[in-house]
Order: structure tokens, then sequence, then C-alpha cells
């Protein structure tokens, strides 16, 4: 007799749930389908024969570290040099701030799983990334959605009026997946100072900050609040997301805490991987590949703001990133993004809908769209075949206009 494993799961791994845009890849993977649905960086931005020079030299000049376990806070070279590059971003750190992580997704996990109990709440952006969701419904905890539009400290005050105070806020503050918005200095105070009115700590989550092509850079909220503010970064979308390294900066009391943690879950983060992107950092080959990477990326991105204005209904509106990986879209209030894919995958085309940013179940007629990993015909071609679905949906479900009284 099989055993009902539904009988002896945990709590937590009830809570869990599947990633939308994992699911929807196994359809999109499809040769003929142009996808716009992962956050793939370009793999000509992978510098393949640095990488080649630089492997070899350190199995010639460290395989015995190289290829040994290493420290549950990661290689020590490595933090330094990450260290080094937020102080010159204003940040008063060093390199006892900064544990690795394998990948910033694990950041988002541990720090979760340090602060959160079962029932907790904490407040996010509406939409906000699905990864940082899927964790947090992973413990248990119950995400509160804020919408650009809204108040913070207004549903903040509101969650401790019914005996939910949030345990921590937690922003994207930089191209922010998956909206691609930008949060100015007014709005990065104004987080600062609700977390400080009704002690709270905030989770800045920094994967796309590096990846600029236009206006003006703002301060990292760490550099604005180093006590109550955990920092997280990652060289997946900067350098190679097969390394799967990323990175946590906070107080030493937390760093104590989150080393722990991950020692129970993997030991320590891929230790040759950190091997090389320390050797890589420190000959300067990063800064000039991330030139060349964020020439190409604005390239992309001007490209398919082109190809949307060219193509799309005059109802169809997007975002326009200064920077990251992303466009967020925005159908006719009462059409559903989740009926058009079914469309667009019989067009061939696909994009993640934009609900499953959501943690209320709201946003049912948004999407996000990946500019970064299509050459410049494939992303003319998709954007064709997405206008094309769109107009078809447009035609045959057409929402009646709200009445007026």
């Amino acid at each position: 007799m099989a055993i009902n494993i539904q009988n002896i799961l945990s709590a937590n791994a009830k809570s869990m749930r599947r990633s939308a845009i994992r699911d929807l890849l196994s359809v999109a993977n499809r040769p003929e389908v142009i996808s716009f649905a992962g956050g793939f960086p370009n793999p000509a931005s992978f510098p393949v024969e640095d990488l080649k020079v630089i492997m070899q030299e350190v199995l010639e000049l460290d395989s015995t570290a190289a290829l040994q376990y290493g420290p549950t806070e990661g290689n020590a070279k490595l933090r330094q040099l990450i260290a080094e590059r937020y102080i010159a971003q204003g940040l008063n750190i060093t390199k006892d701030n900064v544990m690795i992580t394998t990948s910033s997704q694990q950041a988002i996990d541990l720090t979760t799983k340090i602060f959160i109990n079962p029932g907790d709440t904490i407040v996010c952006g509406l939409p906000s990334y699905l990864g940082a969701l899927q964790a947090f419904w992973s413990y248990q905890a119950n995400p509160i959605g804020v919408t650009k539009d809204e108040e913070l400290e207004v549903v903040v005050r509101a969650l401790i009026a019914s005996g939910k105070k949030p345990k921590f806020v937690y922003t994207i503050p930089d191209f922010q997946n998956p909206s691609g918005i930008t949060m100015n200095l007014q709005q990065r105070r104004e987080v600062i100072a609700v977390a400080k009115k009704y002690d709270l700590i905030i989770i800045e989550d920094s994967p796309y900050r590096e990846l600029r092509f236009e206006g003006e850079t703002q301060p990292l909220m760490y550099s604005m609040d180093n006590e109550r503010v955990i920092l997280l970064g990652t060289f997946s979308k900067t350098f190679l997301p097969g390394f799967r390294l990323g990175w946590i900066i906070a107080p030493t009391n937390v760093i104590e805490k989150l080393i722990v943690a991950k020692q129970s879950t993997d030991l320590c983060a891929p230790v040759f991987d950190q091997a090389v992107a320390a050797r890589y950092l420190e000959k300067g080959l990063f800064d000039k590949n991330l030139k060349n990477t964020i020439e190409l990326y604005r390239k992309q991105r001007n490209h398919m703001l082109a190809c949307f204005e060219k193509y799309m209904p005059e109802v169809v509106k997007w975002t326009r990133p200064e920077g990251g990986l992303f466009l967020f879209v925005t159908l006719p209030e009462g059409y559903d993004a989740t009926e058009l894919f079914n469309v667009a995958i019989k067009e061939n085309v696909a994009f993640v809908i934009g609900e499953a940013f959501h943690c209320d179940g709201s946003g049912k007629n948004t999407m996000r769209i990946n500019f970064s990993f299509m050459n410049e015909e494939r992303t003319e071609e998709g954007v064709k075949r997405l206008a094309k679905a769109i107009k078809k949906m447009l035609e045959t479900a057409p929402v009646a206009p709200a009445t007026t009284f």
C-alpha cells in the first residue's frame, strides 16, 4: 500500500507554492516558442574567454583551497572585494558584514528563516518578486502587498492596530522585478522613516542595481540606515547565473545568525566558483565586462520599447525601466493575462502572467516581459506575435465599459 504523503508532510511543506514561472517555462522552452518569460541574462554577456584563463590560474595557484570545503560565511577575499565595492557607494561596512550565499534566492530564504514564525506578517510591494513570495509562504508568513499609490505608513499602522505588526518590509528599490520601477530618494526616505517609527527591519533586495542604462543613481537604503536594513546582492544578473553566487550585507549580530542558518542548509556556497569570482574581480575584469553588459541591455531594452510602440494596440500600457531586465505590461481592466497566455502560446510566444507576482491574487490584467535574452530579430518577431494575440483577445472577448452615474 502506497504511503499517503499528505498525512506526514510538515506544515511548512504544505505552505509551499509552485513557481508559476518554472511551470510556464516547461511550455515556453519549445524551440518554436519565442519566450519573454524567464529572467535570463544574455549568454553574450558571459566572459567565457576570460574565465578560461581565470579558472586555469585558480587551479594552478590555489587548487587545494578552491576544491575543498570552505567557510560558511564565504571566501574571505571575495567578501573583502564585495565590501570594497559597497564602501565606494557609501556603506560603512567591513568584510565581517558580508556573507556569501548560494544565490540571492538563498539569501531571501535565510533571512526569512531567521526572522519569521508561522503566521507572521511581511509587507512587500504589489507586485513583488515571486521567488521572495515563495520563500515567505514556505515559512507560513502572510505577505501584505502595498501598491506604489498607497502610503506605507497607513498600511503598517492598520496592521499594528489589528495585532499583525510586520516583521519586516521587503523591497526591491532598483528596477524592481517585475515592474521595472525604481524608487526615488523621497520614497526610500519614507520607507526608512516608517521602519524607524514602528521598529521594523527592511530587506533591500538589489540584484539589478548595477544594470542602470539611464537616469540618476539612487543611494542604497543600507547607506541611509545600516542598523535596520539588510542588503541582498548577486552575481547572477551581472556576471554568471550558473555560478549561483549571492550575498547578504547586515550587522554582524545578524550575520552570525545567518551563518548558523546556512550551516544546516548547504554548509557553504560553491567554493571553486567563489575563488574564480574573487580573482575575476581582483583583476578588474568584472567592471570591464559590466560596461559591455549594460550597453548590450540598453540596446535590447530600446529595441523592445520601439517594437512595443510600433506593434502594440493603443490600449496596452507598459513601463519604461531605467535598467534591469524587465518591462511590466498592463492590459485594459477586465482582461485576464492567463487567458491571453493560452492565446499567445498558439502564436508561439510566451510571457509570465502578472498575477503570479501579486500576493493578494490581483494583477490579473498584467504580465512581465523579459528583454535581455532574445536577439533583436527574435524580439521583434516575438512582440509581433504577442501583439497579434492581444488583438485576437480584444476582438473575441471585448470588455464592456464601466457604467457611469
